[in-house]
């Protein structure tokens, strides 16, 4: 099944996150997505509306809660990219758990580059947003590995395999976060609703929110409404100048816009692949 939403659909994006609030998403009783990107579906027989058990996991809200996961049978219906083998059962079990999955993809991707890594790493975002987990917690984690001297294990490379284990860099988590923050952020300018978030909890702080949901609302505008893969990158400055006051470099602002699109490819596709 393809899903590709109606020109109504796009009349229903809203390009300004104040309209929308940030518990709304974890009221949703139902969700459109593709086959490939799926988080636990249970598809009705008389409608192609693929539903959410809220039974099959519990949150992550908390960092002293544990995701426990009723099913093994959980991970085959993670939201992952195509090219991304099944995620074990254990990578969603606890927020540090989702913490350490997250990180790995994230250095995979600074690390190797590709696009199949990128969206396996925002597969993981997705997931983590659904079940409930806040940036801020996830930060919290990663810094408490780092100051516990944690070691993380290099992810895979397809067809091989590595032993190789590095420390945890302040400079990474940062960023790290800041991704899945934007992530976030981009999954609550779709139209409601594309992702179930069992937690009534904000995904993110109201300040991250206030300094990036003019970006991500603009690219998510320009793919809903215009059809558009790509915006120009003096536009994005130019909204970062007019809420923090200054712009990032343009080959960062560009990358800030491939995980807006990328987030939105994977959530809410709007074209046949070829």
């Amino acid at each position: 099944m393809l899903t590709v939403y109606s020109p109504g659909a796009n009349k229903k994006f809203l390009a300004c996150l104040d309209s929308i609030p940030l518990s709304e998403a974890s009221h949703a009783n139902s969700l459109n997505y593709s086959t490939s990107v799926s988080l636990c579906p249970l598809k009705s027989s008389s409608s192609n509306t693929i539903l959410h058990n809220p039974s099959s996991f519990k949150r992550c809200t908390q960092l002293n809660t544990p995701c426990v996961l009723n099913r093994s049978s959980f991970r085959r219906c993670l939201c992952r990219s195509d090219s991304s083998p099944p995620p074990s059962d254990d990578e969603y079990r606890s927020s540090r758990n989702i913490a350490i999955s997250l990180f790995r993809r994230y250095r995979n991707f600074v690390d190797r580059g590709g696009g199949d890594n990128l969206k396996d790493f925002i597969s993981a975002g997705v997931n983590a947003y659904a079940l409930g987990c806040t940036d801020e917690g996830l930060r919290k984690e990663l810094i408490d590995m780092k100051e516990a001297g944690f070691e993380i294990e290099v992810m895979q490379s397809y067809g091989g395999s590595t032993g190789l284990k590095s420390k945890i860099i302040s400079g990474e988590i940062e960023e790290c976060i800041l991704w899945l923050s934007i992530i976030f952020i981009t999954i609550l300018c779709t139209p409601q609703p594309t992702v179930v978030r069992w937690s009534s909890t904000p995904p993110v702080s109201d300040e991250i929110r206030l300094q990036w949901k003019g970006f991500c609302a603009l690219i998510a505008n320009a793919y809903y409404v215009r059809g558009m893969a790509w915006l120009p990158v003096k536009t994005l400055q130019l909204e970062q100048m007019a809420v923090v006051g200054r712009a990032e470099e343009p080959s960062v602002v560009a990358s800030r816009m491939r995980i807006v699109f990328s987030t939105l490819e994977v959530v809410s596709p709007q074209w046949p692949k070829v």
